[in-house]
């Protein structure tokens, strides 16, 4: 199969439209009107729920309640990672996980209280969703007593693509990039005519004081040799006191709008910071996208790997989706290279990890696409075997062929 064959037609279309819908365990049905508990879910639904309505923050301070060595200082994958396996442990820390959630949703859940059928819990989820109120309601609807199993799938289904429309936002987030910039900017502005404008004022009040000073004692001369009270000088001390007092709580007000710009501006730099190592990624994969997909004859085909690069290197490729995948493996071949694959647990067992990790040379998974519980297999198998292993950043075209021309350059 040539190059340019492989990315016409249905393969190019099927890829584009991301097909392949995620595997569900059927959840215990509810008893009576109690609500669900997250332990009794389906555990393909954890994973969503502690993505979508729990902060990270709160993840963070209940694994420091349960005694999680460094809950504060580890990555938030991994962090996402353990308050999963959380969720589906009764007595290993499900109950606080439970109340946690409770806690934060519990507007949610009284409102939806009202609901006794799921047509009912349905048409408040629809508002929720409309109100973009998702994380409380999510967790209502996915606990409430009414709520069928194609109500979950509904539900599951619509938060499940909410995740996608986030990727197709990207280009909209490289162009708010600009904007960020130039409110930094203007931020920086702002705050240094403010810096400006209280120090003004500091020499205006420490003049002001000197003023006083001197009224005071020519006051005091006057009354020597006069012997006499001065009103008039006394009215003038007073008011000079009055806008003394005005002057130092514009001061004091304008130093706590400067703390408030410089926190504001904090946080722009952070969020800019953000976007710009996102952005840099999302162009790597393109350009590396762009070059593979390049004609022979183009300047930029050049740095293509050529039809023999992988020189009959063995891939194993974990979770992914399942016609993806099948598309991966003719790439693969097409580069002179094998790849072997495991669905991370859906279908394929977990004890076939260990030996297909023992016949390759490089092992790929996509994070958006494979359990947590095959990630951490794949690591202790690649770390005890020596085997190189790579997280790619989606399960995308453009993540495995990046990946692929890193395992080019990278010795044998």
């Amino acid at each position: 199969m040539t190059q340019s064959a492989y990315f016409e037609g249905p393969a190019l279309r099927a890829l584009a439209a991301g097909r392949g819908q995620p595997a569900f365990a059927k959840p215990v049905e509810p008893a009576g009107n109690q609500r669900d508990r997250i332990w009794e879910l389906a555990e393909t639904l954890h994973c969503s729920i502690v993505g979508t309505c729990l902060t990270t923050a709160e993840a963070r301070s209940l694994l420091a309640k349960l005694g999680v060595p460094n809950a504060r200082g580890m990555s938030e994958h991994h962090l996402h990672g353990q308050v999963v396996h959380v969720a589906g442990r009764k007595d290993g820390g499900g109950k606080l996980l439970q109340k946690a959630l409770d806690r934060c949703h519990r507007a949610e859940i009284r409102r939806f209280e009202q609901a006794t059928t799921a047509a009912e819990v349905r048409a408040l989820w629809r508002e929720s969703l409309e109100r973009g109120a998702i994380p409380g309601a999510y967790w209502a609807a996915m606990t409430h007593p009414a709520t069928d199993w194609a109500l979950v799938q509904d539900i599951f289904g619509e938060v499940h693509m909410l995740s996608h429309l986030v990727g197709q936002s990207n280009r909209a987030d490289i162009r708010r990039l600009r904007q960020l910039e130039e409110n930094l900017a203007q931020a920086h502005e702002t705050i240094a005519a403010q810096g400006e404008r209280i120090r003004t004022l500091s020499e205006e009040r420490d003049g002001l004081s000197a003023r006083e000073r001197s009224a005071e004692r020519e006051r005091s001369v006057a009354a020597i040799v006069t012997a006499e009270p001065l009103p008039a000088e006394a009215e003038t001390i007073r008011s000079l006191r009055a806008r003394l007092a005005r002057e130092q709580a514009h001061a004091e007000a304008l130093e706590e709008k400067l703390a408030v710009s410089s926190a504001a501006s904090a946080r722009l730099s952070a969020a800019l910071a953000t976007e710009t190592d996102r952005r840099r990624a999302l162009e790597t994969e393109i350009a590396g996208l762009e070059t593979f997909l390049a004609e022979p004859e183009d300047e930029a085909a050049a740095s293509a790997p050529d039809r023999d690069a992988l020189a009959g290197r063995t891939l194993l490729y974990v979770g992914g989706r399942p016609r993806h995948v099948a598309k991966l493996r003719g790439l693969t071949e097409e580069l002179g290279g094998r790849l072997l694959s495991h669905d991370g647990g859906i279908e394929d067992a977990m004890p076939l990890l260990a030996g297909l990790v023992g016949q390759s040379d490089l092992v790929l998974f996509p994070v958006d696409c494979v359990s947590h519980e095959a990630t951490g297999l794949v690591k202790r198998h690649c770390e005890a075997r020596a085997v190189p292993f790579k997280a790619l950043r989606s399960a995308s075209l453009a993540s495995f062929l990046h990946a692929l021309s890193e395992g080019v350059r990278a010795p044998a």
